[in-house]
C-alpha cells in the first residue's frame, strides 16, 4: 500500500496551524531588546554628561526615550483614543516628558527604561500563559493518509477529511482527526486528551481522538468529526476562550484605573501651583514633586495585580487536566463552601458489574451463567450487557441460540432455551412472592447492600438472582476527604432508591445525599445549597446533569473529555480524575490569595511613595525604582501559580 501513496494539499494553509503569528512570538524578545538598548543609551548618556559631552549625552537620552517608550507610548496612545480616556501608559510618558523638561534626563530615560522592562516582562507571562497550549496545539498532525474505496493511498491536509472518510494511521503516528476503528488493533497513548500516562487498548468500533499516538499496529480509522469539531480542538477553543475572559476582580480594576487616572492628573496640577503657595517652595522644587508624585501615584502594579495570575492559574490548569471556561468560575472556586456530586459516572464508575450470583442447588453457577448471558445477550440493557460481559470474562463456555425472544419494556426479557422457558428480569416480572422467599430472603440482604437485582426463572421457579452494582470509584473516599479537609460540604443527588443511595454514601465518606432525584429535584436541591451555603458548586457527567450544572455557582463536569462535558459546565476536568477536584480548588485559593498580596502591596506601596514624596525625602531616581520595581515584583509573583 505504501508505495500507493501520492500527495494532495499538503502546502501549509494560509493561517499557521498553531494559531500563532510570527509577530506574537517576536513581541517578547524585540521589547525586551528595546529595553536593553534603551539602558545602553541610558549609561553612554550618563558618561557623556560626567565628561563634559553635555548636547551629545541629551541626544542619546533622546534616543533612550524614542527606543525604550515606543512600544509603550503607541499603546497608550491608541488605547486613549480608542476608550477615550486616558491610561497609565499615558501617564508615564507624561512623566518622563516632565521630568526631562526640568532638566533631570536621566530620570526620566531610567523610568522609560524599567517600564520598558516592567513591559517586556508582562509580555513574557502572557506568552508563558499561552505556552502550554500552543504545545498542544503543535500535537496534532497537519497531513492525514486518506484511503480510497480501492484502497489507495493520499497524503491529504487534515483541513481536508470529512466525515465519513477512512484514514490509515501507522504505528508511531499520531491521530489526525476524532474517529472510530473499523479495522486493526493497537494501544493508544491518549496523555494529551486525559493526561493518563498508561496507554489504552483499542479495536474495532471503539472511538479515537485527534493528537493522541497511535503506538503499536495499523489501525484505519472511520472519521466522524471534521476538523473543527474534534475533541482537540475543543479543548483548545475552550482554553483559549477562557483566557480572553476576564474575572468580576480584573473588570473592576479596569474601571477603577480610569477614575483613578483622572484623579492623579488632578492631584498633579495642583501639586504643580498649591506647594509653592502653601509652603514656601521653590517653583522648580514644586513641579518636581509633581513630577514624582505623576511617577508613583501610577497604578502600574495595582493594573498588573490580577491578569497575569489569573492567565498563569488558568494555563497551570490547562496543563493538568482542569479546563476554565472563565476568571470568573476560576475565582469563585476559591470561595466553594458546598459541592453537589451526581452518583452514577462521578462517584461510581458509571458501569454495573456482577458482584454476586446464587443459584439454585440444581444449577452450576458457569452453566446458570450461560443460560442468562444466552437470552441478555439479545437485550441493549446496561444490566443486561454486564451480566454477558461478566460472562465472558469469566468463563469459556459458549453462548447458546434462544428461539421466541420477547423483550418486555421495563420489565425485563422471556425466551426459550430448549425445553425450558426463561423470564429474566425484575421481581415483579418472575413472580414477587417467589423472589422476596428465594433462598430464605437473600433477595432483601443483598438489596440493602445498595445492589441492583435480577431474577432469574425457569420452569421449575427462581433459578438465580444475579446482584449488580455500579461501584464507587477506588479515588472516590480520598477525593472527598481531600474536599471536606478544604472546609467543603459534600453532597450526593442522586436517581437511585434511599438503600442504594445511603450504602453509596457511605463508601464514599459523602456528608449528605438526597435520593430519588429527578433532573427538575436536582435543580431545586442545588437551589437550596445555595441558600444553606452561598457559593456551591455542582459535578455531573452529561446531559441529566445540565439543569443542576447550571444553576449552580460553579458547574464542574467529568467524563473523559466528552463534548457534552465541554458545552456543559464551568470547568471541565478531562479525565474522570475527582481529586482534580480539590486541586483545582486549592489552584483557585492560592490565586485568589496570590492576587490579594499584589493588590495590598502595590497599594502600600503607592502610599508610602505618595507620603514621602510630599515629605521631600524621595527623589525621582528612587521613586522611578520603587513605582517599577513593585509592578515587576507583582508580575513574578503572579508567575508562581505556573508552577503550582
Amino acid at each position: 500500500m505504501n508505495s500507493n501513496v501520492k500527495v494532495l494539499d499538503s502546502s501549509p494553509l494560509p493561517a499557521e496551524p498553531n494559531g500563532e503569528s510570527l509577530l506574537s512570538r517576536l513581541k517578547p524578545h524585540a521589547e525586551l531588546a528595546a529595553a536593553l538598548l534603551s539602558g545602553i543609551l541610558i549609561v553612554l548618556g550618563w558618561i557623556l554628561a560626567k565628561n563634559g559631552f553635555s548636547t551629545v549625552s541629551i541626544t542619546s537620552y533622546i534616543l533612550a526615550f524614542v527606543i525604550g517608550g515606543f512600544a509603550k507610548a503607541k499603546e497608550g496612545i491608541e488605547e486613549t483614543i480608542e476608550n477615550k480616556e486616558l491610561n497609565v501608559e499615558m501617564l508615564m510618558v507624561l512623566a518622563a516628558i516632565g521630568s526631562a523638561i526640568i532638566g533631570y534626563w536621566t530620570e526620566g530615560a531610567i523610568l522609560i527604561f524599567i517600564f520598558a522592562v516592567s513591559g517586556a516582562l508582562e509580555t513574557y507571562t502572557m506568552n508563558k500563559s499561552h505556552k502550554e497550549i500552543s504545545a498542544l496545539m503543535e500535537l496534532q498532525p497537519e497531513e492525514a493518509v486518506r484511503l480510497d474505496s480501492g484502497g489507495k493511498e493520499e497524503r491529504v491536509h487534515v483541513s481536508s477529511l470529512h466525515i465519513g472518510d477512512h484514514i490509515l494511521v501507522k504505528p508511531g503516528e499520531r491521530v489526525p482527526s476524532d474517529g472510530v476503528i473499523i479495522e486493526g488493533i493497537t494501544n493508544v497513548d491518549e496523555a494529551a486528551i486525559t493526561g493518563e500516562s498508561i496507554p489504552v487498548s483499542k479495536g474495532k468500533d471503539e472511538e479515537v481522538f485527534a493528537g493522541t499516538v497511535n503506538l503499536r499496529g495499523s489501525i484505519v480509522v472511520k472519521i466522524t468529526k471534521s476538523n473543527e469539531e474534534t475533541l482537540f480542538q475543543k479543548i483548545i477553543q475552550l482554553v483559549q476562550t477562557a483566557q480572553s475572559e476576564k474575572s468580576p476582580s480584573q473588570l473592576f480594576i479596569e474601571r477603577f484605573e480610569g477614575r483613578y487616572v483622572k484623579i492623579v492628573l488632578s492631584a498633579v496640577l495642583v501639586m504643580m501651583i498649591a506647594p509653592h503657595f502653601l509652603f514656601g517652595w521653590s517653583w522648580n522644587e514644586t513641579f518636581y514633586r509633581a513630577m514624582i508624585l505623576l511617577v508613583v501615584a501610577s497604578p502600574c502594579a495595582l493594573v498588573a495585580s490580577i491578569m497575569p495570575a489569573t492567565l498563569s492559574a488558568i494555563s497551570n490548569g490547562a496543563k493538568n487536566g482542569i479546563l476554565f471556561k472563565g476568571g470568573i468560575h476560576l475565582e469563585n472556586l476559591g470561595h466553594l463552601r458546598a459541592i453537589a456530586f451526581d452518583k452514577t459516572g462521578t462517584l461510581t464508575r458509571g458501569k454495573p458489574e456482577v458482584t454476586n450470583v446464587i443459584t439454585r442447588e440444581d444449577w452450576d453457577e458457569k452453566e446458570f451463567l450461560q443460560h442468562t448471558a444466552s437470552i441478555e445477550h439479545y437485550s441493549n440493557h446496561p444490566l443486561a450487557q454486564s451480566i454477558v460481559r461478566h460472562f465472558t470474562n469469566r468463563t469459556t463456555l459458549d453462548l447458546l441460540t434462544p428461539s421466541d425472544m420477547e423483550d418486555v419494556s421495563g420489565w425485563g426479557v422471556q425466551a426459550r432455551l430448549g425445553q425450558q422457558r426463561w423470564m429474566i428480569g425484575k421481581a415483579e416480572f418472575v413472580g414477587k412472592d417467589l423472589a422476596e422467599h428465594f433462598m430464605n430472603g437473600i433477595a432483601g440482604k443483598l438489596a440493602k447492600e445498595g445492589k441492583t437485582l435480577v431474577f432469574a426463572k425457569d420452569n421449575q421457579g427462581i433459578a438465580g438472582i444475579i446482584a449488580l452494582k455500579d461501584l464507587v470509584r477506588k479515588e472516590t473516599a480520598a477525593a472527598i476527604e481531600e474536599l471536606r479537609s478544604e472546609g467543603i460540604y459534600t453532597v450526593m443527588l442522586t436517581g437511585d432508591n434511599r438503600d442504594t443511595a445511603k450504602v453509596i454514601a457511605a463508601e464514599s465518606s459523602i456528608d449528605e445525599y438526597i435520593a430519588e432525584c429527578l433532573p427538575e429535584t436536582k435543580v431545586d436541591e442545588v437551589k437550596n445549597l445555595k441558600d444553606r451555603f452561598g457559593t456551591v458548586a455542582m459535578v455531573g457527567d452529561g446531559i441529566n446533569d445540565a439543569p443542576a450544572l447550571a444553576t449552580s455557582s460553579v458547574g464542574i463536569a467529568m467524563g473523559d473529555g466528552t463534548d457534552v462535558a465541554l458545552e456543559t459546565a464551568d470547568v471541565v476536568l478531562m479525565k474522570n480524575d475527582l481529586p482534580r477536584i480539590a486541586g483545582a480548588v486549592k489552584l483557585s485559593k492560592k490565586m485568589n490569595r496570590i492576587i490579594k498580596q499584589n493588590i495590598v502591596f502595590s497599594i502600600s506601596v503607592i502610599m508610602l511613595l505618595i507620603c514621602s514624596n510630599f515629605l521631600q525625602i524621595l527623589d525621582l531616581p528612587f521613586g522611578v525604582i520603587g513605582h517599577e520595581g513593585s509592578t515587576i515584583l507583582v508580575i513574578l509573583n503572579s508567575l508562581r501559580l505556573l508552577k503550582h
